[in-house]
Protein backbone atom coordinates (compact mmCIF):
# COMPACT_ATOMS: atom_id res chain seq x y z
CA UNK A 1 0.00 0.00 0.00
CA UNK A 2 1.51 3.43 -1.07
CA UNK A 3 0.00 7.11 -0.71
CA UNK A 4 -0.06 8.79 -3.75
CA UNK A 5 -0.30 12.78 -3.51
CA UNK A 6 -2.17 13.88 -6.73
CA UNK A 7 -0.51 17.65 -6.88
CA UNK A 8 2.82 15.78 -6.79
CA UNK A 9 2.27 13.48 -9.33
CA UNK A 10 0.54 16.16 -11.50
CA UNK A 11 3.96 17.96 -11.44
CA UNK A 12 5.55 15.35 -12.56
CA UNK A 13 4.38 16.29 -16.30
CA UNK A 14 3.61 18.76 -18.67
CA UNK A 15 2.28 16.96 -21.77
CA UNK A 16 -1.24 17.32 -22.69
CA UNK A 17 -3.67 14.39 -23.73
CA UNK A 18 -1.29 12.27 -22.74
CA UNK A 19 -1.99 10.20 -19.73
CA UNK A 20 0.11 8.52 -17.15
CA UNK A 21 -1.45 5.69 -14.67
CA UNK A 22 -0.68 6.39 -10.87
CA UNK A 23 -1.98 2.77 -9.55
CA UNK A 24 -4.10 -0.48 -10.56
CA UNK A 25 -7.02 -1.87 -8.46
CA UNK A 26 -9.01 -4.98 -9.47
CA UNK A 27 -7.95 -5.22 -13.18
CA UNK A 28 -8.37 -0.76 -13.36
CA UNK A 29 -5.82 1.71 -14.08
CA UNK A 30 -5.93 4.87 -12.67
CA UNK A 31 -5.23 7.68 -14.60
CA UNK A 32 -3.83 10.78 -14.38
CA UNK A 33 -3.70 13.48 -17.50
CA UNK A 34 -3.49 17.32 -18.61
CA UNK A 35 -5.80 18.27 -21.50
CA UNK A 36 -6.45 21.46 -23.61
CA UNK A 37 -7.95 21.74 -26.66
CA UNK A 38 -9.98 19.79 -28.15
CA UNK A 39 -9.75 15.67 -28.48
CA UNK A 40 -11.28 13.54 -30.94
CA UNK A 41 -14.77 11.93 -31.16
CA UNK A 42 -13.76 8.36 -30.00
CA UNK A 43 -15.95 5.49 -27.66
CA UNK A 44 -14.86 2.58 -25.90
CA UNK A 45 -16.68 -0.23 -27.04
CA UNK A 46 -16.21 -2.55 -24.00
CA UNK A 47 -15.47 -0.07 -20.60
CA UNK A 48 -17.28 2.39 -18.96
CA UNK A 49 -14.51 5.72 -18.56
CA UNK A 50 -14.99 7.86 -15.37
CA UNK A 51 -13.24 11.43 -15.70
CA UNK A 52 -12.57 13.04 -12.57
CA UNK A 53 -12.12 16.66 -12.78
CA UNK A 54 -9.32 18.21 -10.27
CA UNK A 55 -8.47 21.09 -11.94
CA UNK A 56 -10.57 23.67 -14.07
CA UNK A 57 -14.17 22.30 -15.65
CA UNK A 58 -14.45 19.71 -19.06
CA UNK A 59 -16.65 19.97 -21.82
CA UNK A 60 -17.56 16.58 -23.07
CA UNK A 61 -19.83 16.30 -26.42
CA UNK A 62 -21.81 14.10 -26.73
CA UNK A 63 -23.96 13.29 -30.42
CA UNK A 64 -26.86 14.63 -28.57
CA UNK A 65 -25.45 17.57 -26.61
CA UNK A 66 -22.48 18.61 -24.44
CA UNK A 67 -21.92 18.05 -20.62
CA UNK A 68 -20.10 20.28 -18.73
CA UNK A 69 -17.88 19.19 -15.86
CA UNK A 70 -16.65 21.53 -13.10
CA UNK A 71 -13.95 21.18 -10.41
CA UNK A 72 -14.27 18.31 -8.24
CA UNK A 73 -16.98 16.95 -10.33
CA UNK A 74 -17.26 12.99 -11.98
CA UNK A 75 -18.93 11.97 -14.74
CA UNK A 76 -18.92 8.16 -16.08
CA UNK A 77 -19.23 7.68 -20.03
CA UNK A 78 -20.85 4.10 -20.56
CA UNK A 79 -19.24 2.05 -22.99
CA UNK A 80 -20.26 1.92 -26.44
CA UNK A 81 -21.47 5.81 -26.45
CA UNK A 82 -19.25 8.17 -28.61
CA UNK A 83 -17.87 11.38 -27.06
CA UNK A 84 -15.09 13.95 -27.85
CA UNK A 85 -13.50 15.72 -24.43
CA UNK A 86 -12.75 19.43 -24.71
CA UNK A 87 -10.91 21.67 -22.42
CA UNK A 88 -10.82 25.52 -23.44
CA UNK A 89 -8.07 26.00 -20.45
CA UNK A 90 -5.78 23.64 -18.72
CA UNK A 91 -7.60 20.65 -17.31
CA UNK A 92 -6.10 18.43 -15.17
CA UNK A 93 -8.42 14.93 -14.80
CA UNK A 94 -8.18 11.63 -13.40
CA UNK A 95 -9.49 8.83 -14.99
CA UNK A 96 -10.88 4.71 -14.25
CA UNK A 97 -10.78 2.30 -17.10
CA UNK A 98 -9.78 -0.95 -17.73
CA UNK A 99 -5.81 -1.87 -17.86
CA UNK A 100 -5.41 -1.84 -21.68
CA UNK A 101 -7.83 0.41 -22.85
CA UNK A 102 -6.81 2.86 -25.44
CA UNK A 103 -7.13 6.65 -24.53
CA UNK A 104 -8.58 6.81 -28.56
CA UNK A 105 -10.66 3.59 -28.33
CA UNK A 106 -10.41 2.12 -31.76
CA UNK A 107 -9.47 5.20 -33.53
CA UNK A 108 -5.72 5.00 -34.16
CA UNK A 109 -4.19 8.97 -34.78
CA UNK A 110 -1.17 10.84 -33.67
CA UNK A 111 -3.28 11.38 -30.52
CA UNK A 112 -3.27 7.35 -29.23
CA UNK A 113 -0.60 6.41 -26.62
CA UNK A 114 0.53 3.03 -26.59
CA UNK A 115 2.75 2.53 -24.31
CA UNK A 116 1.43 4.29 -21.31
CA UNK A 117 4.14 5.64 -18.07
CA UNK A 118 3.60 4.82 -14.68
CA UNK A 119 4.69 7.56 -12.75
Amino acid sequence: MKVVNLKEKYSLFNEHWCPKIVASLNGQHVKLAKIKGEFIWHKHDDADELFWVSKGTLKIEFRDGTKVIKEGEMLVVPKGVEHKPIADEEVHIMMFEPAGTSNTGKEQNERTVSKLEYI
